[in-house]
């Protein structure tokens, strides 16, 4: 049997039956108040029938004014507890791990979505964004570790922080965004230290079967490499969370800064001294050879996007035929509803160029 297909263990919480994830992606299938929609519940439980071990939902924001896209599913209030329960219990039933991302937009939320001027670790002309007091920034921790206590409560087996592609996690990282002065501004230490606090929190007020998984990028969004190298592997060393999600954008890439080229991204992620984190990766993995790759230069697991809205039961294909790939692009409306994506999915995923054929 192929490495894809063994289990994969974790410090905390449950065993992955095998070695793929549903990555979180943005879909707007749920209500405006942030309980889950049915098309939502639809489009995850498909990809937990369809055999992926671990099934991440979206990103689910912790705070009301942290709304990053329309239809976002929420994580903020206890009414939302009902929808996320049911989640939990479909997605688990189907013998895959449930796994809630949590998220706040920070500058990037639309301002004309959430009814007020956005926030920041500092402020943003670019975004109108205002600055958040240091009390608001403990709030914010606050929030963060509250959803993931109600994440428990709802039944789900662990979170993933998301702290890639520039939202307010990313933006307490990145030394160009954040350029506060007091104890979460300045170095890597206190930019750091919000993601710290999360983890700690979480640790303290949910059991101790509870994974925690954090989401990475190392480029762009105000990124420098060295610094994300350097956070992680102090993670690792540390023990303090279950899993790194590394979302690369192409795992075959080499990095953009100059300095570092001449090898691949990827690898400079799995020569870390990874001590018990997982380690996986995101970014245009469409084959199963593609998977296959991955694993054999190192990671513990793959995460699927695209290849997991092309084909709900993409690790069940591939269990059946070893050379299975996804299909080719574009594809019509009639096939993505046939893989569980609502019409508003579908018109969402014509932002991206050459994916939906008009």
């Amino acid at each position: 049997m192929s490495p894809l297909f063994s289990p994969l263990s974790f410090t905390h919480g449950p065993d992955m039956k095998n070695r793929f994830m549903l990555a979180p992606l943005t879909n707007s299938q749920s209500h405006e108040d942030g309980t889950l929609g049915d098309d939502e519940f639809h489009w995850l439980t498909k990809r937990a029938e369809g055999g992926f071990g671990l099934t991440m939902t979206c990103a689910a924001h912790v705070q009301a004014n942290g709304q990053g896209f329309p239809g976002q599913l929420g994580i903020f209030d206890d009414k939302h507890l009902v929808g996320l329960a049911r989640l939990a219990a479909d997605i688990k039933s189907k013998g895959s791990l449930a796994i809630v991302q949590l998220h706040h937009a920070g500058m990037r939320s639309p301002k004309d979505l959430i009814g007020e001027t956005p926030v920041c670790p500092s402020v943003n002309e670019e975004f109108k964004a205002r600055e958040l007091s240091a009390t608001e920034v403990e709030e914010l921790i606050n929030d963060f570790v509250e959803g993931a206590v109600r994440a428990e409560k709802s039944g789900f087996q662990g979170i993933e922080l998301h702290g890639a592609h520039g939202y307010i996690l990313g933006q307490f990282l990145s030394a160009e965004i954040n350029l506060r002065q007091d104890q979460y501004g300045g170095s890597l230490e206190n930019r750091t230290r919000p993601i710290d606090d999360i983890i700690t929190g979480i640790r303290k007020r949910c059991s101790n079967e509870f994974i925690i998984g954090l989401r990475l990028s190392p480029e762009r969004f105000g990124m420098q490499l060295s610094e994300i190298l350097e956070y992680s592997q102090q993670l690792m060393s540390a023990d303090s969370i279950d899993f790194l999600d590394m979302s690369l954008w192409d795992v075959f890439k080499e990095p953009v800064e100059e300095a570092y080229q001449g090898r691949s991204l990827l690898s400079y992620f799995t020569e870390l001294d990874r001590n018990n984190v997982r380690l996986g990766v995101a970014g245009k993995i469409m084959t199963g050879d593609e998977a296959q790759r991955m694993l054999d230069e190192g990671v513990d697991w793959v995460m699927l996007g695209r290849a997991a809205i092309l084909h709900h039961d993409f690790p069940k294909q591939l269990a059946q035929n070893a050379k299975f790939s996804s299909t080719s692009l574009p594809v019509s409306h009639a096939y993505l509803a046939n893989e569980g994506l609502s019409p508003t999915f579908i018109e969402y995923m014509k932002v991206w160029r050459g994916f939906v054929a008009e």
